[in-house]
């Protein structure tokens, strides 16, 4: 697996897949209206493109999934918005390569955080076990960070 920029042309297949993604939160503990802001929006994924900060993630010349990054090189940290791989692939490893090359595509880094909801039990389980540790518990989020030296 790898990431690259997203593409314009990408856009509308990124955003169907995200779609595909959140919505099959509801089987570990979501409300129907529990998904993330903007999730289904093709305009706020045009932007966030535009921006530099979402990311396609590829098998070969496929996209699985997408992640929104934000990068901080003065403060060497990245924090990571969302990542979602598209429901057809689920349970196959591919989020676990998709934090990876996130990891290595940002070698300056020497902390990366990001968040999920409690109640998110498949999330908040996926984290731990790619070795992120809780930092806080907040308004119905849990906070996470992982640091390297």
């Amino acid at each position: 697996m790898y990431i690259v920029i997203a593409e314009e042309k990408q856009i509308k297949t990124i955003v169907d897949m995200s779609v595909r993604a959140f919505e099959t939160d509801v089987t570990v503990g979501g409300a129907k209206d529990d998904c993330p802001p903007e999730y289904d929006s093709v305009e706020w994924h045009k932007h966030m493109a535009r921006e530099g900060h979402l990311y396609q993630a590829m098998i070969g010349k496929d996209i699985v999934g997408a992640a929104v990054i934000f990068s901080d090189e003065t403060k060497n940290s990245v924090y990571i918005g969302r990542i979602f791989i598209d429901s057809v692939y689920h349970r196959k490893g591919y989020g676990s390569l998709l934090m990876e090359c996130i990891e290595k595509n940002y070698p300056f880094a020497t902390e990366f955080n990001l968040d999920t909801p409690i109640w998110n039990v498949r999330t908040n389980n996926f984290y731990v076990k790619l070795g992120y540790q809780i930092i806080k518990e907040e308004d119905g989020f849990v906070f996470y960070r992982k640091t390297r030296k």
